[in-house]
Protein backbone atom coordinates (compact mmCIF):
# COMPACT_ATOMS: atom_id res chain seq x y z
CA UNK A 1 0.00 0.00 0.00
CA UNK A 2 3.39 2.27 0.65
CA UNK A 3 4.44 1.87 -2.73
CA UNK A 4 1.23 2.32 -4.22
CA UNK A 5 0.61 5.68 -2.84
CA UNK A 6 4.30 6.78 -3.37
CA UNK A 7 3.46 5.77 -6.99
CA UNK A 8 0.24 7.82 -7.47
CA UNK A 9 1.85 10.78 -5.68
CA UNK A 10 4.52 10.75 -8.23
CA UNK A 11 2.15 10.70 -11.42
CA UNK A 12 0.50 13.64 -10.02
CA UNK A 13 3.31 15.52 -9.72
CA UNK A 14 4.84 14.80 -12.76
CA UNK A 15 1.12 15.48 -13.98
CA UNK A 16 1.11 18.55 -12.57
CA UNK A 17 4.35 19.63 -13.85
CA UNK A 18 3.70 18.58 -17.60
CA UNK A 19 0.45 20.36 -17.64
CA UNK A 20 2.13 23.97 -16.60
CA UNK A 21 5.01 23.37 -18.70
CA UNK A 22 2.60 22.74 -21.66
CA UNK A 23 0.41 26.03 -20.38
CA UNK A 24 3.86 28.01 -19.75
CA UNK A 25 5.20 27.28 -24.04
CA UNK A 26 1.54 27.03 -26.11
CA UNK A 27 1.43 30.89 -26.39
CA UNK A 28 5.04 30.46 -27.53
CA UNK A 29 4.80 27.39 -29.83
CA UNK A 30 1.28 28.25 -31.56
CA UNK A 31 3.13 29.80 -34.38
CA UNK A 32 6.32 28.27 -34.28
CA UNK A 33 4.22 24.99 -35.36
CA UNK A 34 2.77 26.76 -38.97
CA UNK A 35 6.52 26.37 -40.08
CA UNK A 36 7.91 23.27 -37.90
CA UNK A 37 7.58 21.23 -41.40
CA UNK A 38 10.73 19.02 -39.83
CA UNK A 39 10.45 15.97 -37.81
CA UNK A 40 13.91 15.80 -35.04
CA UNK A 41 13.04 12.48 -34.68
CA UNK A 42 12.47 10.18 -37.43
CA UNK A 43 12.51 7.33 -35.22
CA UNK A 44 9.40 7.91 -33.57
CA UNK A 45 7.58 7.92 -36.79
CA UNK A 46 5.01 5.11 -37.09
CA UNK A 47 2.87 5.72 -40.13
CA UNK A 48 2.81 8.35 -42.99
CA UNK A 49 -0.21 9.01 -44.85
CA UNK A 50 -0.42 11.05 -48.27
CA UNK A 51 -3.18 11.55 -50.88
CA UNK A 52 -2.86 13.82 -53.97
CA UNK A 53 -5.83 16.03 -55.73
CA UNK A 54 -5.55 12.92 -58.73
CA UNK A 55 -7.09 9.97 -56.02
CA UNK A 56 -3.18 8.21 -55.32
CA UNK A 57 -3.72 7.58 -51.73
CA UNK A 58 -0.46 5.54 -49.85
CA UNK A 59 0.06 4.87 -46.21
CA UNK A 60 3.69 3.89 -45.32
CA UNK A 61 3.79 1.65 -41.88
CA UNK A 62 6.63 1.08 -40.03
CA UNK A 63 6.67 -3.09 -38.77
CA UNK A 64 9.97 -2.28 -36.70
CA UNK A 65 13.11 0.26 -37.52
CA UNK A 66 14.10 -0.59 -41.22
CA UNK A 67 11.02 -2.86 -42.06
CA UNK A 68 8.12 -0.56 -43.96
CA UNK A 69 5.06 -1.95 -45.90
CA UNK A 70 2.84 -0.10 -48.29
CA UNK A 71 -0.91 0.00 -47.68
CA UNK A 72 -0.33 -2.24 -44.85
CA UNK A 73 -0.14 -5.66 -47.47
CA UNK A 74 3.14 -4.66 -49.84
CA UNK A 75 6.46 -4.55 -48.70
CA UNK A 76 8.11 -1.06 -49.22
CA UNK A 77 11.59 0.09 -50.76
CA UNK A 78 12.91 0.87 -47.50
CA UNK A 79 15.95 3.07 -49.54
CA UNK A 80 13.20 5.30 -50.86
CA UNK A 81 11.36 5.59 -47.29
CA UNK A 82 15.00 6.26 -46.13
CA UNK A 83 15.11 8.50 -48.19
CA UNK A 84 11.92 10.02 -47.25
CA UNK A 85 12.56 10.09 -43.59
CA UNK A 86 15.70 11.89 -44.17
CA UNK A 87 14.27 14.36 -45.88
CA UNK A 88 11.58 14.78 -43.61
CA UNK A 89 13.98 14.99 -40.89
CA UNK A 90 16.08 17.94 -42.79
CA UNK A 91 13.82 20.28 -44.44
CA UNK A 92 13.96 23.82 -42.98
CA UNK A 93 12.09 27.16 -44.34
CA UNK A 94 13.98 29.66 -46.62
CA UNK A 95 11.00 32.03 -46.24
CA UNK A 96 7.36 32.52 -46.05
CA UNK A 97 5.73 33.29 -49.80
CA UNK A 98 6.26 36.92 -51.12
CA UNK A 99 2.50 38.85 -51.01
CA UNK A 100 3.16 39.19 -54.60
CA UNK A 101 3.37 35.09 -55.16
CA UNK A 102 0.61 34.57 -52.64
CA UNK A 103 -2.45 34.08 -54.69
CA UNK A 104 -0.71 32.21 -57.31
CA UNK A 105 0.89 29.15 -54.67
CA UNK A 106 -2.48 29.10 -52.74
CA UNK A 107 -4.21 28.55 -56.10
CA UNK A 108 -1.25 25.70 -57.29
CA UNK A 109 -1.47 24.23 -53.19
CA UNK A 110 -5.54 24.05 -54.26
CA UNK A 111 -5.48 21.42 -57.39
CA UNK A 112 -1.95 20.31 -56.97
CA UNK A 113 -0.24 19.25 -53.75
CA UNK A 114 0.09 16.37 -52.06
CA UNK A 115 -1.91 15.89 -48.34
CA UNK A 116 1.14 14.40 -46.01
CA UNK A 117 -0.51 12.99 -42.38
CA UNK A 118 2.62 12.34 -39.84
CA UNK A 119 2.34 9.87 -36.97
CA UNK A 120 4.48 9.49 -34.47
CA UNK A 121 4.75 7.67 -31.00
CA UNK A 122 4.63 10.28 -28.43
CA UNK A 123 4.34 10.12 -24.26
CA UNK A 124 2.05 12.13 -22.75
CA UNK A 125 4.25 12.94 -20.21
CA UNK A 126 7.57 13.76 -20.99
CA UNK A 127 9.99 15.71 -18.65
CA UNK A 128 13.55 16.60 -19.96
CA UNK A 129 13.82 14.00 -22.58
CA UNK A 130 14.84 11.34 -19.76
CA UNK A 131 11.37 10.70 -18.02
CA UNK A 132 8.66 9.80 -20.25
CA UNK A 133 5.09 7.65 -19.18
CA UNK A 134 2.20 6.91 -21.29
CA UNK A 135 2.91 6.20 -25.05
CA UNK A 136 0.87 5.95 -28.11
CA UNK A 137 0.57 7.25 -31.47
CA UNK A 138 -0.61 10.62 -32.37
CA UNK A 139 -1.11 12.22 -35.63
CA UNK A 140 1.85 14.95 -35.05
CA UNK A 141 2.09 17.02 -37.97
CA UNK A 142 -0.43 17.35 -40.77
CA UNK A 143 0.89 19.57 -44.57
CA UNK A 144 0.44 19.95 -48.09
CA UNK A 145 3.39 19.72 -50.53
CA UNK A 146 3.01 21.45 -53.76
CA UNK A 147 5.12 21.99 -56.74
CA UNK A 148 9.17 23.35 -56.93
CA UNK A 149 9.95 27.43 -56.69
CA UNK A 150 10.71 28.93 -60.39
CA UNK A 151 14.01 28.11 -59.52
CA UNK A 152 13.94 24.70 -58.77
CA UNK A 153 15.76 25.19 -55.51
CA UNK A 154 12.93 24.86 -53.24
CA UNK A 155 9.58 23.46 -52.72
CA UNK A 156 5.79 25.35 -51.90
CA UNK A 157 4.33 23.99 -48.84
CA UNK A 158 1.67 24.78 -46.63
CA UNK A 159 0.83 23.57 -42.68
CA UNK A 160 -3.05 22.33 -42.18
CA UNK A 161 -4.88 25.27 -40.55
CA UNK A 162 -2.63 27.67 -41.72
CA UNK A 163 -2.66 30.52 -44.16
CA UNK A 164 0.63 31.35 -44.74
CA UNK A 165 2.43 29.06 -47.35
CA UNK A 166 6.35 28.35 -46.95
CA UNK A 167 9.65 27.80 -49.29
CA UNK A 168 10.68 24.91 -47.42
CA UNK A 169 14.33 23.56 -49.15
CA UNK A 170 16.74 20.70 -47.89
CA UNK A 171 20.07 21.93 -46.48
CA UNK A 172 22.69 20.80 -48.60
CA UNK A 173 20.30 19.39 -51.39
CA UNK A 174 20.28 21.41 -54.60
CA UNK A 175 16.93 20.51 -56.23
CA UNK A 176 13.51 20.27 -54.93
CA UNK A 177 11.64 17.89 -52.21
CA UNK A 178 8.22 17.42 -53.90
CA UNK A 179 9.28 14.19 -55.52
CA UNK A 180 9.91 12.50 -52.70
CA UNK A 181 6.33 12.77 -51.18
CA UNK A 182 4.71 10.88 -53.60
CA UNK A 183 1.27 9.26 -53.10
CA UNK A 184 1.48 6.43 -56.02
CA UNK A 185 1.63 3.21 -54.64
CA UNK A 186 4.20 2.17 -57.77
CA UNK A 187 7.01 4.62 -56.15
CA UNK A 188 7.23 2.95 -52.78
CA UNK A 189 6.65 -0.83 -53.63
CA UNK A 190 9.69 -2.88 -53.10
CA UNK A 191 10.74 -4.56 -56.41
CA UNK A 192 11.89 -7.47 -55.11
CA UNK A 193 10.55 -10.84 -56.76
CA UNK A 194 13.23 -13.40 -55.42
CA UNK A 195 15.21 -12.91 -52.41
CA UNK A 196 16.13 -16.21 -51.07
CA UNK A 197 19.92 -17.35 -49.63
CA UNK A 198 20.56 -20.54 -50.57
CA UNK A 199 19.57 -22.14 -46.99
CA UNK A 200 16.32 -20.68 -47.19
CA UNK A 201 15.19 -22.83 -50.72
CA UNK A 202 14.26 -26.53 -50.52
CA UNK A 203 13.42 -26.65 -54.31
CA UNK A 204 13.64 -24.89 -57.67
CA UNK A 205 11.82 -26.09 -60.32
CA UNK A 206 12.35 -24.29 -63.93
CA UNK A 207 9.83 -24.88 -66.54
CA UNK A 208 10.48 -24.71 -70.65
CA UNK A 209 6.77 -25.02 -71.69
CA UNK A 210 8.27 -24.87 -75.47
CA UNK A 211 10.55 -26.79 -74.85
CA UNK A 212 9.73 -29.54 -72.12
CA UNK A 213 12.47 -31.19 -71.91
CA UNK A 214 15.03 -29.03 -70.42
CA UNK A 215 12.75 -28.63 -67.61
CA UNK A 216 14.00 -29.73 -64.38
CA UNK A 217 13.63 -29.56 -60.60
CA UNK A 218 16.53 -29.26 -58.25
CA UNK A 219 15.49 -30.31 -54.63
CA UNK A 220 17.83 -29.90 -51.72
CA UNK A 221 18.50 -32.47 -49.10
CA UNK A 222 20.01 -31.05 -46.02
CA UNK A 223 22.73 -28.81 -46.45
CA UNK A 224 25.25 -30.98 -48.64
CA UNK A 225 22.86 -32.97 -51.09
CA UNK A 226 21.56 -32.26 -53.98
CA UNK A 227 19.28 -33.86 -56.59
CA UNK A 228 18.62 -32.60 -60.35
CA UNK A 229 15.62 -34.04 -62.10
CA UNK A 230 14.11 -34.07 -65.87
CA UNK A 231 10.47 -33.14 -65.31
CA UNK A 232 9.85 -34.36 -68.27
CA UNK A 233 10.91 -38.18 -67.71
CA UNK A 234 11.33 -37.68 -63.95
CA UNK A 235 14.74 -39.51 -64.67
CA UNK A 236 17.29 -38.33 -61.86
CA UNK A 237 20.91 -37.45 -62.88
CA UNK A 238 23.68 -38.89 -60.73
CA UNK A 239 26.78 -36.60 -63.21
CA UNK A 240 25.91 -32.83 -63.62
CA UNK A 241 27.82 -29.88 -63.65
CA UNK A 242 28.09 -29.03 -59.71
CA UNK A 243 29.11 -25.57 -60.03
CA UNK A 244 26.55 -24.39 -62.03
CA UNK A 245 23.76 -25.93 -60.33
CA UNK A 246 25.46 -23.82 -57.31
CA UNK A 247 25.50 -20.68 -58.90
CA UNK A 248 22.12 -20.62 -60.61
CA UNK A 249 20.49 -21.57 -56.52
CA UNK A 250 22.66 -18.79 -55.72
CA UNK A 251 21.16 -16.48 -58.18
CA UNK A 252 18.04 -16.39 -56.32
CA UNK A 253 19.14 -13.55 -54.19
CA UNK A 254 18.41 -10.08 -55.26
CA UNK A 255 16.23 -10.67 -58.32
CA UNK A 256 14.06 -7.68 -59.14
CA UNK A 257 11.90 -6.70 -61.22
CA UNK A 258 11.95 -3.63 -63.77
CA UNK A 259 8.49 -1.89 -63.00
CA UNK A 260 5.05 -2.48 -63.02
CA UNK A 261 3.01 -2.42 -66.53
CA UNK A 262 1.21 0.56 -66.93
CA UNK A 263 0.39 0.95 -70.32
CA UNK A 264 -1.67 -1.87 -71.08
CA UNK A 265 -5.09 -2.61 -70.13
CA UNK A 266 -6.46 -5.13 -68.43
CA UNK A 267 -7.86 -7.01 -71.92
CA UNK A 268 -4.27 -6.64 -73.59
CA UNK A 269 -2.52 -8.22 -70.24
CA UNK A 270 -5.18 -11.40 -69.98
CA UNK A 271 -4.25 -12.05 -73.96
CA UNK A 272 -0.62 -12.09 -73.52
CA UNK A 273 -0.93 -14.27 -70.40
CA UNK A 274 -3.44 -16.89 -72.04
CA UNK A 275 -0.19 -17.47 -74.34
CA UNK A 276 2.41 -20.40 -74.15
CA UNK A 277 4.81 -18.84 -71.32
CA UNK A 278 8.17 -18.73 -72.21
CA UNK A 279 9.61 -19.89 -68.30
CA UNK A 280 7.70 -21.00 -64.99
CA UNK A 281 9.56 -20.63 -62.12
CA UNK A 282 8.70 -22.47 -58.88
CA UNK A 283 11.02 -21.52 -55.81
CA UNK A 284 9.86 -23.44 -52.43
CA UNK A 285 11.59 -22.38 -49.25
CA UNK A 286 12.56 -24.15 -46.10
CA UNK A 287 8.65 -23.19 -44.50
CA UNK A 288 6.92 -24.84 -47.33
CA UNK A 289 5.99 -21.07 -48.73
CA UNK A 290 5.95 -21.32 -53.18
CA UNK A 291 6.45 -18.41 -55.23
CA UNK A 292 5.71 -19.04 -58.73
CA UNK A 293 6.71 -16.78 -61.56
CA UNK A 294 5.10 -16.59 -65.07
CA UNK A 295 7.34 -14.58 -68.08
CA UNK A 296 5.83 -14.14 -71.19
CA UNK A 297 8.20 -12.50 -74.31
CA UNK A 298 7.19 -9.24 -74.98
CA UNK A 299 6.76 -8.25 -78.43
CA UNK A 300 9.35 -6.10 -80.77
CA UNK A 301 8.29 -2.57 -80.94
CA UNK A 302 11.44 -0.92 -81.02
CA UNK A 303 12.74 -1.90 -84.54
CA UNK A 304 15.50 -4.41 -82.99
CA UNK A 305 17.34 -6.09 -86.12
CA UNK A 306 19.56 -9.55 -85.73
CA UNK A 307 23.04 -9.04 -87.51
CA UNK A 308 21.80 -10.55 -90.55
CA UNK A 309 19.41 -7.67 -91.29
CA UNK A 310 16.23 -9.77 -89.92
CA UNK A 311 13.80 -7.66 -87.51
CA UNK A 312 13.03 -9.53 -84.32
CA UNK A 313 10.13 -10.85 -83.38
CA UNK A 314 10.39 -9.81 -79.70
CA UNK A 315 12.07 -7.47 -77.44
CA UNK A 316 15.91 -8.85 -76.64
CA UNK A 317 16.19 -7.11 -73.26
CA UNK A 318 13.08 -6.94 -71.79
CA UNK A 319 9.97 -9.74 -71.10
CA UNK A 320 6.33 -9.54 -69.03
CA UNK A 321 6.24 -11.52 -65.74
CA UNK A 322 3.13 -12.72 -63.87
CA UNK A 323 4.60 -12.41 -59.70
CA UNK A 324 2.69 -12.81 -56.50
CA UNK A 325 0.39 -15.57 -57.42
CA UNK A 326 -0.52 -13.50 -60.70
CA UNK A 327 -1.78 -10.78 -59.40
CA UNK A 328 0.79 -8.60 -60.34
CA UNK A 329 2.01 -7.79 -64.09
CA UNK A 330 5.35 -6.18 -64.44
CA UNK A 331 8.54 -5.62 -66.81
CA UNK A 332 11.58 -7.71 -65.90
CA UNK A 333 15.16 -7.72 -68.10
CA UNK A 334 16.89 -10.93 -69.74
CA UNK A 335 20.30 -9.86 -67.86
CA UNK A 336 18.66 -10.52 -64.44
CA UNK A 337 16.70 -13.59 -65.05
CA UNK A 338 18.58 -15.63 -67.25
CA UNK A 339 21.40 -16.93 -64.89
CA UNK A 340 18.19 -18.36 -62.75
CA UNK A 341 16.58 -19.53 -65.69
CA UNK A 342 19.35 -21.92 -67.34
CA UNK A 343 18.19 -24.89 -69.33
CA UNK A 344 18.75 -28.35 -68.28
CA UNK A 345 21.26 -28.64 -70.70
CA UNK A 346 23.57 -26.08 -69.51
CA UNK A 347 23.76 -28.09 -66.16
CA UNK A 348 24.31 -30.89 -67.51
CA UNK A 349 27.07 -29.99 -70.05
CA UNK A 350 30.31 -30.70 -68.07
CA UNK A 351 33.16 -28.94 -69.51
Amino acid sequence: MKKTRITIIIVIVLAIVAIFLILQNRQGTLSTKLSEFAVNDTTTITRIFMADMSGNKVLLTKINPGNWVVNDEIKASQPVVGLLLKTMMSLAVKSPVSKAGYNNVIKQLAVNSVKVEIYQQVYRIKLFNSIRLFPHEKLTKVYYVGSATPDNMGTFMLMEGSKVPFIVFQPGFRGFVSARFSARLNDWRDHTIFNNRPSEISAIKVEFPQNPNESYIIEKFGNSRLELKQLSSNNKFERYDTLRVVELINAYKFVNFESIISGLDQKSIDSITATTPLNIITLTDTTGKVNVVKTFRLVNDNGDFDEEGNLLPYDRDRLYALINGGKEFVLIQYFVFDPITRPLSYLLRME
